[in-house]
């Protein structure tokens, strides 16, 4: 069996465990974004992004869709699945050493216009003070249109509160390795937030602000460098 096969049965198996297991929480949001300064395609974009996330017992899955629009009325969508099974809860072992609190198994497929990847290896969560979650993600990728490849996915998010107002900084750093069909590439994109929707009603999770997006060689094109900020509207469901 291929690599590509066995990550892609791999997902299956994950997704179908998380699917049928009751979350021990979740969450749905969409969110509405508008740059003007896009490397690749159209220099101006919008997005509508919907994600969901949720912890079940033994895994976590996180999956989210952009539905993008360029201002030449161009049209694409891309999405990514990405379930990890903890070995710690597997195991009934505590795996946990020094800022590491879990070791998973992680997957992610990705799939956008004529493409499908999959992403198959280790992560570890971490316990840092200050950081509601963080976590680093080592993978084997399988392109399907250019040479495999290795990447590093660093995901994190931070609270803060400033008097009676409260902001979110998220966001996630992807790295990967130059190939001979691609150059490395490096996607660093960071949310700036605050919470308007409180001052709405004390449930409501109505964020307000920014994406910042520093991307280098964009999608592996040598020399497609993107430092862009869109203006963001998101809301928890």
């Amino acid at each position: 069996m291929k690599f590509t096969q066995l990550t892609a049965a791999t997902l299956l198996v994950l997704g179908a465990a998380s699917a049928q297991a009751k979350p021990i929480w979740q969450d749905f949001s969409v969110t509405g974004l508008y740059g003007e300064n896009y490397e690749v395609v159209d220099e101006k974009q919008a997005t509508a992004t919907f994600e969901y996330t949720a912890k079940v017992k033994y895994a976590d899955v996180f999956f989210f869709i952009d539905r993008m629009r360029g201002a030449d009325d161009f049209k694409s969508s891309y999405f990514e699945f990405s379930p990890r099974l903890s070995l710690g809860e597997v195991s009934g072992q505590k795996l946990a050493f020094g800022p590491v609190k879990d070791v998973l198994v992680s997957t992610t497929w990705e799939g956008g216009e004529g493409f499908d990847n999959f992403l198959y290896g280790v992560g570890f969560d971490l316990e840092i003070p200050y950081f509601r979650y963080a976590s680093i993600n080592l993978y084997r990728v399988n392109n399907e249109n250019i040479d495999d490849d290795y990447q590093l996915t660093l995901t994190y998010g931070v609270p803060i509160k400033l008097g009676t107002e409260e902001f979110l900084v998220d966001g996630f750093l992807d790295w990967s390795t130059e190939e001979d069909t691609h150059d490395s590439e490096m996607n660093w994109t960071t949310q700036w937030k605050w919470n308007v929707g409180k001052h709405i009603s004390p449930d409501s999770n109505l964020y307000l602000g920014i994406e910042h997006s520093i991307w280098n060689n964009k999608f592996g094109i040598p020399n497609a460098d993107e430092n862009n900020v869109s203006a963001l509207v998101k809301y928890h469901f």
